[in-house]
């Protein structure tokens, strides 16, 4: 979700481990002229806004945001009116890309950073549609929006809480994302510091990108990563042995061209399934040779078991084996190929 507020955002300052709290440089860039953007999450967030200019739409992205800290996303002097925001959380994250969105279409270049008067046709131009919420921007000297989570973070907590979620997505930490930090975050810190031959005056903004850099190395060389390699939406789930029985779960929405880690651990020999379902113009496409039935729910889910699906409130759905796993890993790509024409 998102919501509008003033707050001072707080660094986590690492002396001699980790000592305290202190002011850090979001309140100064908060107070400068333009469109703020605040990430009051515990997820590194990549932004991108929208504004009306002449005819068209102009498109920017991509603003990186640490947890708690506060940027710049539109300087100058504003236009009041309409503007347009996406978010999408680091690729560092487990558990596939969280999005801030709505309903408003626009052109983004996933890629990189751009720069973009956003066409009625993405694909002509290489780019891909993502939603967009409105935002109404009711000053012209400066305005200020937040991303937020269930948890009402503030500044402070929020950057504790995101160390707390880049230590765990690291493989260097089990214990809570709320963003306090108590002895097990500590130790957590002193460890990969030491372990990464870092000092203990770290800054919090070095830690945090050294952690994400790290995370995102480590999710390249362990789980299950489902790509979507074709023009439109696809929305995933996936099926396997869990001890003595079977779990499915999901959802996982893949716009064109994007990924998502759906197990964040190293896989076993076990077997492993995929279901999709892809969106296009207004039907839904299903994967081709899928036979192997398992319960899927409306909602995100995770469900044990897959008998009596429809007895449990839930739907039967058809999912397709995948390849074995190599080296505890498997990438598996949807493509318009493997997917039936839709019933007319």
């Amino acid at each position: 979700m998102f919501s509008r507020s003033i707050f001072a955002g707080l660094g986590l300052w690492l002396l001699a481990g980790l000592t305290g709290l202190g002011s850090g440089p979001a309140e100064a860039q908060a107070r400068q002229q333009g469109w703020t953007l605040c990430n009051r999450t515990s997820y590194v967030i990549e932004a991108a806004v929208a504004r009306y200019e002449g005819q068209g739409v102009v498109v920017d992205g991509w603003k990186r945001l640490r947890p708690g800290a506060c940027e710049l996303a539109l300087a100058g002097e504003l236009k009041p009116g309409v503007h347009y925001l996406f978010g999408r959380s680091s690729t560092a994250h487990r558990g596939g890309r969280k999005i801030w969105g709505g309903d408003f279409p626009l052109c983004v270049d996933s890629s990189g950073s751009f720069s973009v008067e956003s066409p009625q046709d993405c694909s002509a131009m290489g780019l891909e549609p993502r939603d967009f919420r409105p935002v109404l921007v009711e000053n012209k000297s400066s305005w200020r929006t937040s991303f937020t989570e269930t948890e009402d973070f503030s500044a402070a907590e929020s950057a504790a809480a995101g160390v707390q979620r880049l230590l765990a997505d690291a493989g260097v930490f089990n214990g809570n994302i709320d963003g306090n930090i108590g002895r097990k975050t500590r130790t957590a810190i002193g460890e990969f510091l030491s372990q990464n031959n870092l000092p203990a005056e770290t800054s919090d903004d070095d830690l945090i990108d050294v952690l994400e850099q790290i995370a995102q190395e480590r999710g390249r060389n362990i789980g299950m990563t489902l790509c979507n390699r074709t023009r439109n939406r696809i929305w995933s789930a996936i099926a396997r042995r869990r001890g003595e029985g079977w779990e499915s779960r999901g959802w996982w929405m893949l716009e064109s061209g994007g990924c998502a880690r759906v197990i964040d651990e190293p896989l076993l020999t076990a077997e492993h399934f995929v279901f999709a379902e892809m969106e296009e113009d207004g039907k839904l496409r299903t994967l081709k040779n899928a036979a192997d039935p398992f319960c899927v729910a409306r909602v995100r889910f995770a469900i044990l078991g897959r008998k009596d699906c429809e007895a449990s409130a839930y739907r039967t759905g058809l999912f397709k084996a995948t390849p074995p796993a190599e080296n505890r890993r498997l990438m598996y790509e949807f493509f318009e190929r493997d997917f039936a024409e839709a019933d007319s």
